[in-house]
């Protein structure tokens, strides 16, 4: 596994320089590159989150999860390692929540506040949860989520260049446009 995690790194380093630029272009305050490296608590939790992903993918148990929670706690930002986020994300500030399932397209962006998360848990017979259902919502490319929108439910897909305005609790689909 440990092999197969670092032949995987050129890869990533190229995902996370198309996030970068994505934090650039999409913040009129920013200066510079070196800028979001730095200073961006959004590319520090994304940074985490890609490496752990990887780890996640080789089913390496718990050490992705750690990290994650590493950079939840420093950034305020929570990330499941088991979500799938395309290139060129970016999060404006912090307080974002994306769950496990959760798959995101390439040119995303969240501005702070955002949850894209379970609707609800379903349980089986027992009442005990199911696992390894798709909980969290689907967000196609080039979607813009403002500020402390609430987007939730596996079959719940926000539609390729869309846009979610503030505040929005959301628990259907949104088509395209």
């Amino acid at each position: 596994k440990t092999l197969a995690f670092l032949e995987q790194l050129p890869e990533l380093r190229k995902i996370l320089a198309l996030d970068v630029q994505a934090a650039h272009d999409g913040d009129p305050a920013c200066k510079s590159l070196d800028e979001v490296i730095l200073c961006y608590p959004g590319f520090e939790a994304v940074t985490v989150y890609r490496l752990a992903h990887l780890l996640h993918e080789l089913q390496v148990p718990l050490i992705p999860r750690m990290m994650t929670e590493w950079a939840h706690g420093r950034t305020g930002i929570d990330i499941h390692p088991g979500a799938r986020i395309g290139s060129h994300f970016f999060m404006i500030t912090a307080r974002v929540v994306i769950g496990e399932t959760c798959e995101i397209g390439d040119h995303v962006k969240l501005y702070q506040g955002v949850t894209l998360g379970a609707l609800s848990f379903p349980t089986d017979a027992e009442g005990r949860l199911v696992r390894g259902t798709k909980r969290h919502p689907t967000i196609e490319d080039r979607v813009v989520i403002y500020a402390n929108a609430t987007v939730l439910g596996g079959r719940t897909v926000v539609g390729h260049d869309s846009v979610i305005g503030s505040s929005v609790w959301l628990t259907r689909s949104v088509p395209p446009h």
